[in-house]
């Protein structure tokens, strides 16, 4: 009996000592849902939009593109219709969400058409799958090209004035 006490308290210790996370594989599943959802995209397949919510949000790389989720899928039609859009892969993800697992959100740095960009995203948990609430993509600018980034902004806001 002591030595399978002993036995069963070194496990216990060797666990603990790996510092497992116990919510691993809700990350994972995040993480292939977000992966997906990019994958969709990548292939214009008619699942992307089916995991928005009804009053999601998209924001786009410029100022003037704040969508509601019909908004956003009118001006991608195009793209659909074509069967190419666009293609991001996440380079790095970090995953947050609510103590009971209702809301997620996440940042992302991703390969794109563009360079490297990056997101954050809100999920809700449906408890049947997540549904995108809200997703903003930016561009990552490297603080050294700051100056002359803006520079060319203003200048390019001052000619469409």
């Amino acid at each position: 009996m002591k030595r399978l006490l002993i036995a069963a308290a070194t496990v216990l210790m060797m666990h603990s000592a790996l510092d497992v996370d116990p919510d691993s594989e809700f990350r994972q599943q995040v993480n292939a849902f977000v992966d997906s959802w990019h994958d969709d995209a990548a292939n214009t397949r008619p699942d992307y939009w089916d995991k928005f919510t009804p009053d999601a949000v998209f924001i786009g790389t410029d100022k003037s593109e704040v969508w509601s989720y019909q908004e956003f899928k009118a001006w991608a039609k195009r793209f659909w219709d074509r069967k190419k859009a666009w293609s991001f892969t996440a380079q790095k993800r970090n995953v947050y969400f609510s103590p009971d697992k209702k809301y997620v959100w996440f940042d992302e740095q991703l390969n794109t058409q563009m360079g490297t960009c990056q997101a954050s995203g809100v999920l809700v948990n449906t408890g049947k799958g997540f549904k995108i609430e809200h997703y903003q993509l930016s561009l990552a600018v490297p603080n050294p090209l700051m100056d002359s980034f803006t520079k060319a902004i203003a200048e390019h806001e001052a000619k469409t004035k």
